[in-house]
């Protein structure tokens, strides 16, 4: 399986790395291909452990513990676990990678967490190392020494025109202007909020929309409706002149969420809520009225089983009723 080449470039720095610091263990190897280095590495066998253990050995934080125990001891379960604690003191590795020592994870961890030891060697040269020369070279060439020269004399000339201003020696008088206009401003605006409570007085429709249920007002209606036309126009009218050649693109949509709109929308619901109330009314009035007209005109049993019209039964009980009311008057006369 071939090698990738991310993998086969990080394996020929680590290795380089290892003879730049005169690691003893690849002394005599002269590998020339990145493969072979690769393999060298990242597969698990005793020249590699020996190898991990010679960088232990370099970067030797703790010589009691590290240096006699990790080198010298022949146990290779110890050995791996020494390591491993050394990538956890290091923040390296866990203590239980013990699969990244023995080299039984993926080449790629594997090949940066050796050259991340590597870095901890003294005279290893790895890529995290700057080319002092180049950098000064770049830094003093003849494109950027106008910016080394405004570095030494900084200037205001970048900055805005009220910048500058506030850089001359009139710090007091500027200061004093500024509490003027501050002192117009605020009085302008509390001006601005007396005539806004004002109209807010006066509009006897936004009071109550908050604090209770919109009631249908036709001039409350016709008010909003003038207020959105307004609104819209007016929006209409600054895409057309202002934004239109910024955008390039079509009008977006006007949105539902200002206040114009729930108003408005509140008074049509509010609109729509009385026209169904008449709407059911009439239509009460209607069944009313036709159940009226069958009481009139078709009949219906009554008591003693008889079944005749509404005006037929109540002539009958008129005139059983007034029969009633002569009885009494023929057995007086007797």
């Amino acid at each position: 399986m071939a090698v990738p080449f991310e993998e086969q470039q990080l394996a020929q720095k680590v290795y380089a790395a290892l003879k730049a610091a005169s690691c003893p263990l690849i002394v005599g190897l002269h590998l020339l291909e990145a493969d072979s280095m690769h393999t060298l590495l990242c597969t698990p066998s005793q020249h590699r452990t020996e190898i991990l253990a010679w960088i232990c050995n370099c970067i030797n934080p703790n010589p009691k513990n590290v240096k006699t125990s990790v080198i010298q001891s022949k146990d290779p379960d110890f050995q791996t676990k020494e390591m491993a604690m050394l990538g956890r003191e290091l923040m390296l590795c866990k203590a239980e990678d013990f699969d990244l020592i023995q080299g039984h994870v993926k080449p790629l961890r594997q090949l940066h967490f050796l050259q991340e030891l590597l870095t901890l060697v003294p005279g290893c040269f790895t890529e995290s190392e700057v080319d002092e020369e180049g950098l000064l070279n770049e830094l003093y060439a003849d494109e950027n020494r106008a910016l080394l020269t405004h570095m030494l004399r900084p200037t205001l000339n970048p900055w805005p025109a009220h910048i500058k201003y506030f850089s001359n020696d009139k710090t007091s008088s500027v200061s004093q202007t500024s509490q003027q206009e501050s002192t117009d401003v605020a009085a302008l605006l509390r001006a601005a909020g007396r005539v806004l409570k004002d109209l807010q007085s006066e509009c006897e429709f936004l009071h109550s929309e908050c604090q209770s249920p919109a009631v249908f007002s036709p001039c409350a209606l016709r008010v909003a409706v003038s207020d959105l036309c307004q609104l819209t126009a007016a929006f209409r009218r600054v895409y057309e002149t202002d934004f239109k050649d910024y955008c390039r693109r079509k009008a977006p949509p006007l949105s539902a969420a200002t206040l114009v709109f729930q108003r408005v929308h509140r008074l049509l619901l509010s609109c729509n809520t009385e026209l169904k109330m008449l709407e059911e009314l009439s239509q009460a009035s209607e069944a009313l009225t036709e159940k009226a007209c069958q009481l009139q005109t078709q009949p219906c049993y009554w008591s003693h089983g008889e079944k005749c019209t509404l005006p037929d039964q109540l002539e009958k009980i008129t005139r059983q009723y007034k029969d009633f009311l002569s009885q009494p008057s023929a057995q007086q006369e007797k």
